[in-house]
């Protein structure tokens, strides 16, 4: 069998594949080794920027500007995430904090 069929062809058609690809993790360590294989470094900044900007907005005692101070973030990565986090159909951000907070 021809490997190449075995997966979607073209980037954004294998975008399920990845997410399939991240729901096989089963620890941090893998996950770690998983974005360190398929993501840059600065890449991986760029999400670690965006989840620490939904974290501190998501504290609500924070300006966008002081959020993006201390994340060393624009204020347009601020004013995205916030509006992701606030009014996009997706509530990726939302799901993702709610459940963590229930874990604690």
């Amino acid at each position: 069998m021809n490997t190449t069929t075995a997966f979607r062809a073209t980037p954004a058609a294998a975008r399920p594949d990845v997410i399939d690809a991240l729901l096989t993790l089963k620890s941090r360590e893998e996950a770690e080794a998983f974005l360190a294989d398929l993501c840059t470094p600065g890449e991986i900044r760029a999400l670690s920027e965006r989840w620490l900007v939904a974290r501190l907005l998501d504290g609500g005692e924070l300006s966008y500007r002081e959020i993006a101070e201390r994340a060393d973030a624009s204020t347009a990565t601020v004013v995205r995430v916030a509006r992701f986090l606030k009014d996009m159909p997706y509530q990726g951000y939302r799901r993702v904090l709610d459940r963590l907070k229930r874990q604690k």
